[in-house]
């Protein structure tokens, strides 16, 4: 049994070849010689590629270490989320969403509408979305909430969801497979934003999904080849290149946000510190239990007096970029309400810690804090 930092150096590479790289280049191309009858493995671009396979293969090692796992690439995180919802939903099917997650699944849950799927929502926090859970075809969970941070039970959901026949899929973009294991705890889905942590640069835009039941994997590949959803060969490349470094990046952020979290937590001006690593934050107890220990994410979110106050506050920092997104190695942050979509006050802003180093961080925060005060 490997430990999660080897996994990650090593997962879906091939076997060594004499004079050839550990990790082969992306491939491109549109179609593959074909003789005979059409039984691949490799046919046409849109099917399969072998960089996706290797990149498939690595993040179902992270994802499920311990069984087999199926994992289909996407072009973005959320060409992921909308293959899972509209390949296992039906008119007449119900789904339940977290009315407290992505600020775009208010736009799906139109659409889902749209088609005739009755979508119920819920808050993430307090397991609430048991009790909208009769009936539904599907239960869509988001844990920690973006940007809430608000943390459910999954192995609770999971399992009354399939009590009632449902399916669980988890949004696992924020905990990232390193920081925890949604199929182990009883999902059948766990999918994510590769555009975030996993990849971690800012360089890449890319979504996954992974199941330990290939018929239900199948259908999300199906879902992909039917729209063409697919990731390029040369972001599925970098991707796979960039998992080398999960380990330390997730192990650095999760320190550096600690730190912040903590820092903040004693500033009168900073209200409603979320982090679910900080002892004192309402999802901590449930965190340690369901996510690995200190890797509770690299987002720490809390709220400012005002929007002036935070746009001064963002302007006055020196090693942070005002940007949206998460997870990457540079420290990011913005006021959320800026984009409209999510329940937050004007004065809310969702921080993601890089891998600078935690006290420099925190000393440039303190002070941008000190002159958006003055």
């Amino acid at each position: 049994m490997t430990g999660d930092g080897t996994r990650a150096v090593r997962a879906g590479l091939p076997e060594p070849v004499a004079y050839e790289p550990a990790l082969p280049g992306p491939v491109f191309a549109a179609h593959f010689h074909l003789p005979g009858e059409a039984t691949g493995p490799y046919t046409y671009g849109r099917d399969t590629n072998p960089t996706w396979t290797r990149l498939e293969a690595a993040i179902g090692d992270l994802e499920s270490p311990d069984e087999p796992a199926h994992t289909v690439a996407f072009a973005s995180g959320m060409a992921a989320i909308t293959a899972v919802l509209f390949s296992q939903l039906r008119a007449g099917d119900a789904v339940v969403l977290p009315d407290d997650g992505y600020q775009l699944l208010p736009a799906v849950r139109s659409r889902l509408e749209g088609y005739g799927i009755e979508v119920r929502t819920a808050p993430t926090a307090d397991d609430a979305q048991l009790d909208v859970l009769d009936g539904a075809r599907l239960l869509w969970i988001e844990t920690p909430s973006n940007p809430g941070l608000d943390v459910c039970d999954v192995r609770r959901l999971a399992d009354a969801a399939h009590a009632r026949g449902a399916l669980v899929a988890v949004d696992n973009t924020l905990a990232t497979p390193l920081g925890q294991r949604p199929l182990d705890l009883g999902a059948d889905f766990s999918v994510a934003s590769g555009t975030k942590a996993l990849t971690g640069h800012g360089d890449v835009l890319l979504g996954y999904a992974t199941s330990r039941d290939a018929a239900l994997a199948d259908g999300v590949r199906l879902w992909r080849k039917t729209v063409g959803a697919i990731p390029g060969p040369m972001e599925s490349w970098l991707a796979h290149r960039s998992l080398a470094t999960l380990a330390l990046r997730v192990r650095q952020q999760a320190e550096g946000a600690m730190a912040l979290a903590t820092a903040l937590a004693d500033r009168p001006e900073v209200g409603a510190v979320r982090h679910p690593g900080l002892p004192s934050d309402p999802s901590h107890a449930l965190a340690v239990r369901q996510m690995r220990p200190g890797r509770f994410g690299s987002v720490v979110s809390f709220v400012l007096p005002d929007k002036a106050h935070a746009e001064r506050f963002l302007a006055a920092l020196t090693l942070v970029d005002d940007a949206t997104s998460f997870g990457g190695v540079r420290s990011t942050a913005e006021r959320r309400a800026r984009w409209g979509g999510d329940d937050v006050p004007e004065g809310f802003v969702r921080f993601s810690v890089g891998v600078e180093d935690p006290e420099d961080l925190v000393a440039d925060v303190l002070r941008a804090l000190d002159e958006a005060k003055a």
